[in-house]
């Protein structure tokens, strides 16, 4: 999905009140009504009217009709405002560069913050294939029902953020983290080239047992990766490896962590005989070279990103895989992926830094952005360089 961040510069601090009340509204409402809105962002009637139509014209919101009446739902391009609303709000983006990656599950762009320094964001976008097929016309959330896609984005982020910030300060080769908001993760910028794309090393033996090792040693504080392989793993100039995408990550205390150990190990040893010709008779075993001798899995928990936040997004995410093989759809457009999303729960560990989004100084302070992103950019691809007017 596209990021168009332009029209930041063009919304008032009254349209991100109207964006906020859709958000809140959310966490109960399917379709979020019109006077529920004028409730939550505390704005008369007839101004509420002109900001939604703003927003619909911008596809910031959508209109939504249940049995009862018609209302508005958040879609993935308001929730991607409202994160970049904040953090620029913190100095950590202060403008958009172009994208450059993508992904089933998320979606890379290069940004700045106020120091024109190029960081990396990354929002993710959980269900853009597997929940098209759900499209639900309720107006109230039932007690017992599922949490929404946008909602699960939103540990997912969480989850990544956490994962992040405890192996980067204990030494592990992962970008620095940044900041995080919502569904958004900003991160370092790391120059170094995909594993994927990388047809031929010097010594492919050694960077095999670089990264054998560092699958071992993340056991060893308890954690695997469980998505280790070609498409999470940079090569710098030197030929030292660094991990990203950690959404996947679980204890060595997890049920299924021998599986998921196992998995990673065989997806290096497949790669490595496919793309480089080189096979080993030695690689890890769970079993006899897994000993525990650190808890960050525990330090992860502690961070924020709590052992319930791990069992209900696992659990979301078993249960839409189950439905996709079932044989459930998974065509449509990209609209789709976004109107029927909505925040379908209270992330209490955010409260501190979302607590900004409710303000009534909603102003976006942005800066222009240095020649250090063009380099990155396609000639058909501009920065945006965000300056709210009101």
């Amino acid at each position: 999905m596209k990021l168009d961040a332009k029209a930041l510069r063009y919304m008032s601090g009254d349209d991100f009140r109207v964006l906020t009340a859709i958000e809140v509204g959310s966490r109960n409402h399917d379709i979020v009504p019109e006077s529920l809105v004028v409730q939550l962002s505390h704005l008369r009637g007839g101004s509420v009217k002109k900001h939604i139509a703003d927003l619909i014209k911008r596809k910031l919101i959508a209109t939504e009709s249940s049995s009862k009446y018609t209302g508005f739902k958040m879609v993935y391009a308001g929730y991607d405002y409202l994160a970049l609303k904040t953090m620029s709000k913190r100095g950590t983006v202060a403008s958009v560069g172009n994208q450059i990656g993508v992904g089933k599950e998320s979606d890379i762009f290069v940004v700045a913050g106020d120091d024109e320094k190029e960081v990396v964001l990354k929002l993710h976008r959980l269900g853009r294939q597997s929940f098209r097929n759900v499209k639900q016309k309720r107006d109230y959330f039932r007690p017992n029902q599922s949490p929404s896609w946008m909602y699960m984005s939103r540990l997912s982020a969480k989850k990544e953020y956490a994962f992040m910030r405890v192996l980067h300060d204990h030494g592990f080769p992962v970008p620095a983290p940044i900041d995080q908001n919502r569904h958004c993760v900003v991160m370092e910028f790391i120059d170094a080239f995909p594993l994927r794309q990388i047809d031929a090393v010097a010594e492919p033996g050694r960077l095999y047992s670089l990264l054998m090792d560092l699958i071992v040693r993340l056991a060893k504080h308890g954690l695997i990766h469980g998505d280790f392989n070609e498409f999470n793993i940079l090569l710098r100039e030197d030929g030292s490896p660094v991990l990203i995408d950690f959404p996947q990550m679980v204890s060595t205390s997890h049920i299924n962590a021998e599986y998921y150990f196992n998995r990673d190990v065989d997806c290096i040893r497949t790669f490595f005989k496919r793309r480089f010709n080189y096979e080993s008779v030695l690689y890890p075993k769970f079993a006899l070279d897994v000993h525990k001798e650190f808890d960050l899995d525990v330090q992860v928990a502690a961070s924020g990103f709590t052992k319930k936040d791990q069992a209900s997004l696992e659990q979301f995410m078993a249960e839409n895989r189950a439905d996709d093989e079932d044989g459930h759809s998974s065509d449509g457009d990209d609209r789709l992926s976004d109107d029927s999303l909505s925040d379908g729960g209270d992330d209490k560990d955010d409260n501190s830094k979302d607590d900004d989004d409710s303000d009534s100084d909603c102003s976006v302070e942005l800066d222009r952005l240095g020649n250090t992103i063009r380099r990155h950019q396609s000639p058909a691809t501009t920065t945006a360089v965000l300056t709210s007017t009101d």
